[in-house]
Formats: C-alpha cells, structure tokens, sequence
C-alpha cells in the first residue's frame, strides 16, 4: 500500500502550492531551497537524494575561484570542449554566476576541500586550462553536496515531497501548463494523482539507462524529457550524448565511475599489450576531450585487446585520496597499487533535452527545466568536465527568481485522484522491452554511429512504441527516437556525436538541433515507409 498517500490522502488535501518540481536531485532542490519559503511541492521517483545522478558525481563543480583563473578562461575552455555550437552568452553567465552559486552550496552546509588557510582547494580536470574543480575529499563532491542539500531541504518546512511518485505526463490546456499526473508507489500503483499546477519544473535528469552500460541510475531513462516532448515542448541537441571514457568494466549496472581526476593525476591508458594507446590519437593523451579518450577506449575493447587505467605509480594514498573509486576496486577484488583497472566507454551526460532560455523556460507557457533534462546550450557538443553540476544550480537559481517574479502570489489547488485514466502500470514486460531499447540504443546510437544502424534503431524504436501500452515506457521511447532521429540527420561528427560515415565536422553542421515530437514521427513514418502524420519533415 502507498504509505505516503494513506496518511497524506491526496484527494482531501486542499492547501496544494501550485509550483510542482519533478526530480529530486540536485537541480530540483536547490530550486526547491531557493524558493522557499514560497510552498512548493517535489515529485520524486525515489526518496531525495537516492536516485540522482548528481549524487553519484566524482569530480566536483567548476568555477573561476583560483588565483589566475577568470570568468574568460573558463568560457573559453567551455567553447572549445563544445566543438563550436555552445551558446556563448549562456556559458557566459553560467560562468559569470559560479562562484556565487558556490557560496550557496556552501551556506546549505556543503564542505567543499579548503587549504589550511581556509581558501576553497582546486583540481584540474581534460580540457580546462586551469585548475577549477571544487571538490570534496578527492572524489566525493556529488554525494556530499545531495546529503547537505537533503538534510537542508527536509529542515524546510515549506518544501513538500511526495517521495516515490512517478511522474509520467505534463497535463496541459492548449499550449499552458496546468498540472502534473504522477503514479504513486514508484510507479507500480494503478492509481494516478493529478497535481494542479500553474508551474511544473522539470529536473528529472538524463538518459543513460537508456543504454545497456552507464554510469547513472536505473531512475535515469529520458522520462522527463519525454513527458516534455509528448506535451509539445522543442528539444534541443538530442544526438549529442557523452561516454565517460572510464567506467569500471566490472558487469555491474550501472557501472562504477574512475573519476577523470585520476587522468588529471598522471594515470596512464594502456591495452592489454601495454601500449599506451592515446599518445598516437591526440596531443593531449589522457586528458583529450571525453568524446575523443571514449573512441579511442571503444576500439581498443571491440578489437579485443581491452583498456586499462594504469594508477599503480601515480596515485600514492589511493584510499586517501580516491576514496569512492579505491571503494570500488575493492568491491571488484583489484587492488589499484598492483592492478590494472579494466575500463569501458558508459554513457553518462546527455548535452540534449527540452530546450529553454537563460531563465529555465521552455518552449510550452509554464513548464521550466534545469538540470541535466535541459538543452541550455551551455555545453554545445561535448560538455566541459564539471560543468555539470554548475549548470544544474545555475540555471535551477536562475527558475525560482524567474517564477518569483511572474506568479508573486502563490494559489492552491486540490489534487485529483486519476485513477481509472489510466490503469497501466509498470510491468515485467516494461523491463523486457526497456532491456530491448538498451540493447538497440547500445548497438545503434551509441559511442559510434552510422546511418544504416540508426535506421535500424529508428524503426527498432517504432516497433516497440506501437506495442507499448505503458505511458512511462511510452516517455522513454519518445526520446530514444528523438536521439535517434537527430543523430541519424546530422551527416558529420561533432562532439558527442560520431558517423563513421561521416568522420568530420562540417561547416554545414556547424548549429544546433532544434526538433519536436511531431517532426519526429513524421521522419520515422518517412523511414518506415508510412504516410507521415499531417505535417511536413523540415531540417533538424
């Protein structure tokens, strides 16, 4: 039975904020805290903090903080990871508000790494021109960051989480927001709660577990972007997907992570005939952009000689200073003093999702996005390394403002139980067809793709979006088709994305995508061989 719902019935409550937040990872609540103390409700699949990428993060949070380092050099190195379609301005004031959003973090309780003068600690990581990287304790900055955030969000008294809620459709009145309908009991429920809202903002993360190895958690298959799509909202740069090059090749889902750190720190790549493969692929070896260290790893572990991260001289007090990733090792029996660690491409950030403004709106009249489900155009092509979790605050700050200033007065409304709208809960055939989607994602719209392969995912994905009767299921098909679509019309290689076909950047190229649902069904029934669905196909 949903525990919450019972002591909690939604259908009597009549003192509902009309502001809902899906996601209870790191963009949703610190939106969530910079609101307050307006009412505001959080719809999470999982208990806060749990199922949130942001907690699983390494690294840390880039920001222009160090002696030498500036707000230039930072969008500098940001443009240039991003392979010539970031938005500059966006970067621009992304950057430009780091270091006040380190301070907040800092103000929630957050204990970044500081000097015995008590000076914020920084690291580099591939591709930043300085040392930038806010960190915690060497490799624990995300799950340290969501512990501080969910310790100060369940201290607000009005933040209102409704934890082990679905959401699975934004309810809409011609082209306005005017609710959410989540599924409580983590989905399984038959019944349906409808939210009335005059504001939904969407942080429910990415998309990796859309493929078989990834980084991030189960909750992580492309829902709110989907949710989005299928109510109408433009999104953004879906072909451009980035492939930690490093995750443990252990078999476990999702994969265990060796922080890039660990490059930064001098580890070496190596085959199984101990060459050190990526000297012969770029200048900067090791730390090259991700999308060029991910290709490099792939070839090596498809032609099968493997790839290996060598720390067994470089890292001194790995236990110390790598906590997190020495916790891994330990778990898969390697002892990284003595052993190779093996390690395999995992898909890990998605630089696509509902496309919006400098202020988190999107295209539909009441739907705001931050976070990794968003295509700000912060990271063009190939997000910078840490920029990440800069942008989720940034942009997640840059919402409540925003809402703060066009719905001043808050309104409430009843919720509504659904039930009966829809009875189709999530089932054991909802995993089989999801292990088929990873299968088709993995072969075909992966770490390097051509276009007789993303035409069989294209189709691949309409067969199980005709059998499909799941409206969860339904939102994670929209944007693996949305992925697919895009990748397989951008004929050249850009960041994220690679053809084999097509191994060069053109200048033809050289823009963002910018695609609805619609447009896509019309391409899939053009590649089918349907008659397209009323609306005529226009570039991606």
């Amino acid at each position: 039975m949903d525990k919450q719902a019972e002591l909690f019935p939604p259908v009597s409550w009549t003192g509902v904020d009309d502001v809902v937040i899906v996601g209870g990872g790191l963009a949703g609540l610190f939106c969530a805290l910079k609101m307050a103390p307006r009412p505001v409700t959080v719809v999470a699949a999982a208990p806060i903090g749990r199922g949130a990428s942001s907690a699983w993060a390494q690294a840390g949070i880039a920001a222009a903080v160090s002696p030498g380092d500036t707000v230039d050099k930072h969008v500098a190195d940001t443009l240039t990871a991003g392979a010539g379609i970031v938005d500059e301005k966006i970067a621009r004031l992304m950057a430009s508000e780091a270091a006040e959003r380190i301070h907040n973090l800092l103000e929630y309780g957050v204990p970044f790494d500081r000097d015995l003068k008590g000076h914020l600690m920084t690291s580099r990581e591939a591709a930043h021109s300085e040392n930038r990287v806010v960190r915690v304790k060497g490799d624990m900055a995300g799950r340290a960051i969501m512990e501080a955030l969910v310790a100060a969000v369940r201290k607000t008294p009005t933040i209102r989480l409704m934890e082990g809620y679905v959401a699975e459709e934004i309810q809409t009145a011609g082209r306005f927001v005017t609710g959410l309908i989540a599924r409580p009991d983590g989905g399984r429920s038959a019944r349906r709660i409808l939210f009335p809202a005059r504001a939904v903002v969407m942080a429910a993360g990415g998309v990796g577990h859309l493929y078989e190895i990834t980084t991030n958690p189960k909750e992580a298959r492309g829902g709110g972007i989907g949710m989005a799509a299928r109510a109408g909202a433009v999104i953004g740069d879906p072909e451009f997907v980035q492939f930690h090059p490093t995750a443990i090749n252990v078999g476990k889902d999702p994969a265990p992570l060796a922080t890039e750190a660990l490059r930064g720190e001098g580890c070496r790549l190596l085959n199984s005939a101990g060459e050190r493969f990526m000297t012969k692929l770029h200048p900067d070896a090791e730390l090259a952009p991700r999308d060029v260290v991910a290709r490099g790893i792939f070839t090596e572990v498809v032609s099968g000689r493997g790839a290996f991260l060598d720390c067994r001289t470089t890292v001194k007090h790995f236990a110390e200073e790598f906590p997190t990733v020495y916790g891994y090792c330990q778990d898969a029996g390697i002892d990284p003093a003595k052993d190779l660690i093996p390690v395999i491409p995992a898909a890990h950030y998605f630089m696509g999702g509902v496309l919006t403004d400098a202020n988190g709106r999107s295209s539909i009249d009441g739907l705001w996005a931050c976070g990794e489900v968003t295509s700000t155009g912060a990271h063009g092509a190939n997000r910078l390394a840490s920029n990440s979790l800069l942008e989720a605050v940034v942009f997640a700050g840059r919402i409540a403002n925003d809402i703060a200033g066009l719905l001043p007065d808050p309104r409430t409304n009843p919720w509504l139980d659904k039930s009966g709208l829809n009875e189709d809960a999530e089932t054991a055939e909802d995993g089989e067809a999801m292990a088929r989607l990873r299968s088709v994602m993995s072969r075909h719209v992966g770490v390097i793709r051509d276009g007789d392969g993303l035409k069989e995912a294209v189709k691949a994905i309409d067969e199980l979006e005709r059998a499909n009767r799941s409206t969860r299921f339904a939102n994670s098909l929209a944007t693996a088709k949305l992925m697919a679509i895009a990748a397989l019309k951008r004929e050249e290689s850009r960041g994220g994305h690679y053809r084999s076909d097509f191994p060069e950047e053109s200048e033809i190229w050289k823009h963002r995508t910018f695609i609805t649902y619609d447009d896509a069904n019309n391409w899939v029934a053009e590649i089918v061989g349907r008659a397209p669905a009323g609306r005529e196909t226009e570039q991606a």
